[in-house]
Parts: structure tokens; C-alpha cells; sequence
């Protein structure tokens, strides 16, 4: 299968169709998906499209907040780093084997910023007062 840009929903759902299934079969990640959130995939696949394809065609089908879910869920199991890092790992995988160019560049870009952020207020939850040398500012904004 030669890679094309992403261009349209069709591609987004091949896209997290393809990621989620990797998720849902991963000895790391899955059971959170499959046995702690007890993810109803036809229910969720569809706001996945709609979350991607927001950030990638400037689709406005997505008005949700992105990360109450993973707030809730995160009281069930505490969403560690590793799990995030694998995230991004089986995104990435799914982009690079998928599709090229400039969409392709943004998505696995936007992924990277979700997982930091993820896991950042994740690991503020889980480890209250860790992250007092994580600098907030600019390091180049001297004042």
C-alpha cells in the first residue's frame, strides 16, 4: 500500500481505526482500554474521528473536553509516563505506516503535545510536588 497525505475523514478513521486496533492488542496499554475503561468502541471511534480530524482538516465536529475523560479514568488506574510513551509509540507507528507528508508531520507533532501534556498534569496528580524543577518559563525570557 503506497502512503498518501492525509486529506479527508475517510483517512482519519484509517488512521485511529489503525492505531486503536495496535492499542486495544498492546501488552502494555491495552488492559486500560479494554479492561479498566471498558472502552465501547462504536461509541468512542467516532469522537476520535471527530478529535483528529479538528486537529489535522479543521474539522468543528469536536466540542468535548479532551482531558476530563482521562482525568476520570486516571482515578482508576494512575496513568503512568510509560503508558503515555507507548501511546505515542503505536501513533506514531500508525502515522508513519500510513501516511507521508505535511498532514502526517502534524499529526505525529500534535500527538507529541498531548502525551507531554497527558502525562505532565497526570504526574501532577499521581506525584503531588514532583515537579517543582520542571522550569514553567522560557529559559530565554530573562526579565
Amino acid at each position: 500500500m503506497e502512503k498518501r497525505e492525509i486529506a479527508n475523514r475517510d483517512d482519519i478513521q484509517s488512521l485511529i481505526d489503525s492505531f486503536y486496533e495496535k492499542v486495544k492488542a498492546d501488552e502494555l496499554i491495552g488492559f486500560i482500554f479494554n479492561d479498566v475503561a471498558k472502552v465501547d468502541w462504536p461509541h468512542h471511534l467516532p469522537i476520535m474521528y471527530d478529535f483528529w480530524e479538528s486537529l489535522l482538516l479543521d474539522g468543528s465536529n469536536y466540542g468535548r473536553n479532551a482531558m476530563e475523560p482521562h482525568f476520570k479514568l486516571n482515578k482508576l488506574v494512575p496513568l503512568q509516563p510509560e503508558y503515555f510513551d507507548r501511546w505515542l509509540e503505536l501513533f506514531e507507528a500508525a502515522v508513519t505506516t500510513l501516511f507521508t507528508g505535511e498532514k502526517a508531520t502534524l499529526a505525529i507533532t500534535r500527538a507529541r503535545s498531548i502525551k507531554e501534556i497527558m502525562a505532565f498534569k497526570m504526574n501532577q496528580i499521581n506525584h503531588p510536588g514532583t515537579d517543582k524543577n520542571i522550569p514553567l518559563v522560557n529559559p530565554g525570557n530573562h526579565q
